[in-house]
């Protein structure tokens, strides 16, 4: 991370910042006149953009203000930094400057991906160079709306180019204001004011910039300063490999269903893709049991209910052999996305695969559509609804009450 680049790496950047920035966010509903989220009264300061969402909008940031700082250091708790120990992180060897912001993880089509709450006009300054110089990207975020990279808006974003953030009905959706390199680990940036309805705080992560100190030297100093149960990743290793190999990592779901059963899930990368979860987050929340045609399969324990639910409802309606259970891929599946550094649900144990045969990712899928019906009915999200298909998966979208 930090400024320098080549000139024609800045170039492409630039160019594909200016080319998003030009759309105009769809149209939407009058919002209602009591903010979501308490937020203090935008001011009058000159913005370059105009305010996409009144009841989610901040201070627009005004010009850039201040040097930039290079972003060496990601720190993230599962609760709001306290003052005393910010304080005596700042006066760290090593530490130059610090940049309190909001961390979550939400489940997109089977992505857990991170959303940053920030305030525009301190973050910026630890973005590149072409990135926090880009006004209207920043104006956007403080009023309402999101920036992403392209190849996440595309996967993701609806003709409209809104994006929904996680499984629940009631789940905020947001409009994708600009096309923004993100800093490592990060995937979306969001303003303050959208915390409260993300279901995530707004001062539970860190960034730290060591100017020219190497990062890595003060490492050791800094974990035992924020202690075992806060994730410290060092951002030029993530910026390279994707993440940290020697951090223990964190993650903190939001919304109501994925972040009432899953808490806080700490994990370390293993070789090949795959993950270790804390031993006592498994113990806690992953169970073996036998559920109706698929037999033995080992998911999250509030999965259970339902899907047994689902499955017996398929065999009593006579659809039993619509399900090869010789097909069914799995359902807790600790390890990253396939050539990615990205959780699926399949980490929580919160997901299954079946008849994987004829449906593969990318088609409309041969499963019977009552069989997926019935799964739908008992609260399970279907993978062959997505932009990017994948009808061979079911995910836990909604709890509902069983018996």
């Amino acid at each position: 991370m930090g400024v320098r680049r080549g000139a024609g790496a800045a170039a492409t950047a630039v160019l594909a910042l200016v080319l998003v920035a030009c759309s105009e966010p769809a149209a939407r509903e009058e919002p209602d006149a009591t903010p979501a989220s308490p937020v203090a009264e935008p001011t009058q300061r000159p913005s370059t953009a105009p305010v996409a969402d009144p009841a989610h909008a901040v201070d627009p940031p005004g010009e850039r203000d201040g040097r930039l700082w290079s972003a060496d250091i990601l720190v993230q708790w599962d609760k709001p930094i306290d003052d005393e120990l910010l304080e005596r992180i700042e006066k760290l060897r090593g530490v130059a400057h610090t940049e309190r912001i909001g961390l979550g993880q939400v489940s997109l089509e089977n992505r857990v991906l991170t959303v940053a709450a920030v305030d525009p006009a301190g973050y910026r300054n630890f973005t590149r160079a072409e990135v926090a110089d880009f006004q209207e990207a920043w104006d956007r975020v403080a009023g309402g709306e999101m920036a992403t990279e392209a190849r996440v808006a595309r996967r993701l974003a609806d003709p409209d180019g809104m994006i929904r953030l996680g499984t629940d009905e009631g789940a905020p959706t947001l409009h994708v204001g600009a096309y923004t390199p993100q800093i490592p680990t990060i995937d979306m940036v969001v303003n303050t004011a959208w915390a409260a309805d993300i279901e995530m705080a707004t001062d539970n992560g860190l960034l730290i910039s060591t100017d020219g100190t190497t990062p890595a030297t003060i490492r050791r100093p800094l974990e035992r300063l924020v202690g075992e149960d806060a994730s410290v990743q060092m951002l030029d290793v993530a910026s390279r490999l994707g993440l940290d190999p020697d951090a223990k990592l964190t993650a903190i779901p939001t919304g109501g269903t994925l972040g009432s059963l899953v808490g806080t899930f700490r994990y370390t990368v293993l070789g090949g893709g795959r993950i270790a979860p804390d031993p006592a987050w498994v113990r806690a929340h992953i169970r073996t049991e036998v559920v109706p045609i698929l037999g033995s399969v080992t998911c999250h324990k509030n999965l259970f209910p339902q899907l047994r639910a689902a499955l017996l409802e398929v065999q009593q309606r006579g659809l039993a052999g619509a399900i090869d259970p010789r097909q069914y891929a799995g359902c807790y599946y600790p390890r990253f996305i396939a050539n990615t550094t990205t959780l699926s649900n399949h980490s929580f144990g919160l997901a299954l695969d079946v008849n994987t045969a004829g449906n593969q990712r990318g088609t409309v899928g041969e499963i019977d559509r009552d069989v997926v019906a019935i799964f739908k009915t008992w609260g399970f999200a279907w993978g062959g609804d997505w932009r990017w298909t994948d009808p061979m998966h079911f995910e836990l979208a909604e709890v509902k009450k069983v018996g």
